[in-house]
């Protein structure tokens, strides 16, 4: 197990932790008169087991589903959004239990306590190595900035004459490879887009 944890999940971490200390503790003033002060715990035993499931996430299906969406409310949003109503009650059904089980998800994600937890601000690593990662340093400009020249009394880069830039791989497609209709001329080839209905 890497010795690294992002900080999203120390505090999420840490939070189990201190839930399992309490309890480990009151379990302990319990038992005995003197409880030890700093009880450790194993982090490889405790991420080994799972404490939840997606599927707790997911309404039983057994359950009585409550009408928080009535069919009139399912056309409603169907309507709204431009999509084509259900063609038959089975579908009706279907689409209802699909969003009741979406709604369910949501508002079970809605009630995890984020106190104390960081925003999102993209999804990628944002931690240190990330960064440091995706970091663009002078090392790596390095190379183009020796085949510019400053030139001019603005001071303005200018790539140097005689330095061929890779382009293998970039500008070696087929950009009218997937074109319907082309047309040859002098300047050049040429896709035809018609318009209006044929």
């Amino acid at each position: 197990m890497s010795g690294f944890i992002c900080s999203r999940c120390r505090s999420s971490l840490r939070r189990v932790l201190r839930v399992q200390s309490r309890s480990i503790n009151s379990s302990v003033r319990n038992s005995s008169s003197s409880p030890p002060r700093n009880k450790l715990v194993d982090i490889d035993a405790l991420l080994s087991k799972p404490t939840w499931s997606v599927r707790s996430l997911l309404p039983d299906p057994g359950a009585l589903q409550s009408e928080e969406i009535t069919p009139a409310k399912l056309h409603h949003l169907l309507r709204l959004s431009a999509l084509p109503p259900p063609k038959s009650l089975e579908e009706e059904a279907e689409m209802l239990k699909t969003l009741h089980s979406q709604l369910h998800f949501v508002k079970d994600i809605q009630k995890v306590d984020t106190e104390g937890v960081e925003p999102l601000r993209s999804i990628r690593d944002e931690t240190e190595e990330g960064v440091k990662e995706i970091t663009i340093g002078m090392e790596e400009l390095k190379e183009a900035f020796e085949k510019e020249e400053i030139k001019g009394r603005n001071r303005r880069p200018r790539r140097r004459r005689g330095y061929m830039v890779d382009t293998k791989g970039v500008e070696d497609w087929d950009v009218l490879g997937t074109a319907g209709e082309k047309v040859e001329l002098a300047g050049g080839k040429y896709f035809v887009v018609r318009s209006g209905k044929e």
